[in-house]
Formats: C-alpha cells, structure tokens, sequence
C-alpha cells in the first residue's frame, strides 16, 4: 500500500516531524524522480502493478508506504499539514483574484511603481 505526497513547499522541519509520527507504521520515501522511476522500473517485472505510479512522479514528491491501515495513515498525513507562505516562483494552491475597485491612490501618487 502507497500514498504518493506531495513536498513542494515542505520544510525539512516538516518532513521530519512526518517521519517522526509515521515511524514503526510506515516508510516515507523521498528521492531524485529519476532515481524513482528507475527503481519502479527495475521491479515492473515482478511486479506490473508498479507502472501505474510512473505518471504521477512529476515536481517533489516522495512515497509512503504501509502495511497499515490507509486511513490511519493519511489521518496522520493530514495532521502534520500545514499552510505554506508563499515564496517566490512558487506556484499557488488555489486560484487568487483581486477584483478591481477603488485605491484611493491617484496616478501621482502611483510613481513609486514605476521606478
């Protein structure tokens, strides 16, 4: 059984506490893409179901796998997420709309933007 968990705005901080709350009941993976597919597909022989995760390693991510429950498991997932700033480059979550309206700022006062 396996999640596959995003990280792009994980800290290492973050990932550790993961780590820590996961321990004794799964195993977070995390590794260069390429190294990932590679390893998939050395096993794809013994086992085929491995192809189906290969489109899904695209930007950071990293595997949890289980013996557990599912459930428990993402419970505990969810627990250690958290709200990231945003940072340069980074790519929202969700869609952002400032809708127009009113300033209060003239174009005089405006110049600053410019520079």
């Amino acid at each position: 059984k396996c999640f596959i968990v995003g990280a792009d705005t994980a800290s290492s901080t973050q990932m550790q506490q993961i780590r820590i709350s996961l321990r004794g009941h799964s195993i977070v993976l995390m590794g260069k893409n390429t190294m990932m597919r590679k390893a998939i597909k050395d096993h794809l022989e013994t086992n085929p179901a491995l192809e189906k995760l290969l489109p899904h390693i695209k930007g950071n991510v990293g595997f949890v796998f289980t013996r557990g429950d599912l459930v428990e498991v993402r419970d505990k997932l969810l627990e250690n997420k958290v709200r990231a700033p945003a940072r340069p480059g980074a790519i929202a979550p969700l869609a952002v709309v400032i809708p127009a309206h009113n300033t209060g700022l003239g174009p005089e006062k405006t110049s600053f933007f410019q520079a």
